[in-house]
């Protein structure tokens, strides 16, 4: 079954809903009537200050072979309802058979920085298939923007450290392990033990041999011993599997003899026990060997307070294994984006914008078809602003904290700014050109390096300033005025 789950279209890849309300809109005469939807997140994962978008090269990838087969047709036609009747009508099966995608999207460019509100994707087109992509491009922007998010955090905490994604063993599946690879790299590991996402991204990757080598002989020195004959241009030894500090000590006899051969003791790892003790240790041990360079990597369990809290202690750590607590996004297991209508085109061509009430005031969406404007000074970025592209922006620009409209802050014209959306697919043609995976985990950190580090803090962040344009606030206000007085 897993070597045929991708061998197919990926147009059934949504939830039912998207479907009914698609022949909806197909019966009501509304399938082709233009719509713009946005993708966005409330709030930050792991209760920190930003967020890495991360995704774009696999929504390209999807759209770009958007379709539904003949078999997805067929599983369609076979839904039926409560009375045992079908769900969907012939006509509307042939509509979809025949369907080509039209939709022009625009995204920031993987490994932004982003915050809460502010659109990752907009999406322009017909409803019906602005509709269907919901599901898919939530799924596919969602969990690797949570992941690249988390690996660069523990990124920051590694600060100059060598940083390992080695959680294939521990990810969601096949499809999570391999998204969970290049996300991490994005976000700031310098490899991965995923072999796969090697072969398929072009990250490099890392790995020598686990505690099972070393149990399999009658002694940990004959292990090491038999690892370093094989494999000498790539020994780091896992020193913890019966005595850590003993298996440090054998760790220097093979260096010795590798020595001896023309080669070097690359590194030593350690698992458990008290790391900031044992690798403290270990450096006192290898140092007086004049095992000056080699590394001592650690893993079990870490994550970015681990780390941190390691690094205060004085641990000797130079290589940081990470798996479950990377790959699962452990301490957030979502990040919560939503895709929400905020124009649709009437019949005189012009665009009615579309607002969602809610009783919590996070949860009422945002109208009008939407850009980020990012300022900055000499310093690096100040504030990011989201305004309506059908509104000509008034100098000087305004702008309004949407939950508190007693703050304002303004902008002089000569500001240097960029804004973060750029066209992707136009009319369902592709316009873009997507940058490399190392193109991409740069971005991650140049965004980072403009960015006040309070934002970068792991407890209690600075709130970066976003807010709404002046008149899009305003336009806000007036449909939630409207709404709640009907």
């Amino acid at each position: 079954m897993i070597n045929r789950l991708y061998d197919t279209s990926l147009g059934l890849l949504t939830d039912l809903y998207q479907l009914t309300m698609a022949y909806g809109y197909w019966k009501a005469g509304k399938a082709e009537q233009e719509a713009v939807f946005n993708l966005y997140f409330r709030k930050h994962p792991f209760q920190g200050g930003y967020t890495v978008a991360c995704g774009l090269s696999s929504v390209i990838d999807y759209l770009m072979e958007y379709r539904f087969d003949e078999s997805d047709l067929e599983y369609v036609a076979s839904l039926s309802g409560s009375d045992g009747k079908p769900l969907f009508e012939n006509g509307f099966l042939e509509y979809l058979r025949s369907m080509e995608l039209k939709c022009s999207v625009h995204a920031v460019p993987e490994g932004t920085v982003v915050f809460p509100n502010e659109p990752l994707l907009r999406v322009q087109g017909p409803i019906l298939q602005c509709q269907l992509l919901e599901t898919p491009l939530l799924n596919l922007i969602n969990f690797q923007s949570l992941v690249a998010t988390k690996a660069s955090r523990m990124r920051l905490a590694a600060q100059d450290d060598v940083l390992l994604e080695f959680g294939l063993r521990r990810a969601q599946g096949p499809d999570g392990g391999m998204t969970a690879s290049r996300s991490a790299y994005i976000g700031g590991a310098d490899a991965t033990s995923n072999v796969l996402a090697g072969k398929l991204y072009g990250i490099p990757v890392k790995g020598t041999h686990a505690h099972s080598w070393v149990m399999s002989f009658d002694s940990e020195l004959e292990s090491f011993e038999t690892y370093a004959q094989f494999m000498p241009n790539n020994v780091t030894l896992l020193v913890d599997t019966y005595d850590s500090l003993g298996g440090v000590e054998n760790a220097i006899r093979v260096g010795l003899k590798l020595r001896e051969r023309g080669y070097d003791l690359t590194g030593i790892r350690l698992d458990s026990g008290d790391l900031a003790y044992l690798s403290m240790e270990a450096r006192k041990l290898l140092d007086e060997a004049g095992f000056e360079k080699t590394s001592i990597v650690a893993s079990n369990d870490l994550d970015e307070y681990i780390m941190g809290s390691l690094k205060i202690q004085g641990a000797r750590i130079n290589v940081w294994g990470i798996g479950t607590k990377l790959v699962t996004a452990f301490d957030q297991p979502a990040l919560g984006g939503v895709f929400k209508l905020a124009a649709i085109k009437n019949d005189a061509g012009e665009w009615d914008y579309k607002l969602k009430l809610s009783e919590q005031a996070i949860k009422i969406s945002t109208p009008g078809i939407q850009q980020v404007r990012r300022f900055k000074d000499a310093k690096g970025f100040v504030s990011d602003m989201i305004y309506n592209i059908e509104s000509p922006i008034n100098e000087p620009v305004t702008m309004v904290d949407p939950y508190d409209f007693t703050r304002n802050r303004s902008f002089s014209e000569t500001m240097e700014y960029e804004d973060l959306l750029v066209p992707v697919f136009s009319m369902g043609h592709l316009v873009y050109a997507l940058p490399s995976i190392h193109e991409t985990r740069r971005r991650v950190q140049d965004q980072l390096a403009q960015f006040h580090k309070g934002i970068k803090r792991f407890v209690n962040p600075h709130t970066y300033p976003v807010g709404l344009e002046k008149q899009l606030f305003d336009l806000k206000t007036e449909l939630i005025m409207k709404l709640r007085a009907r």
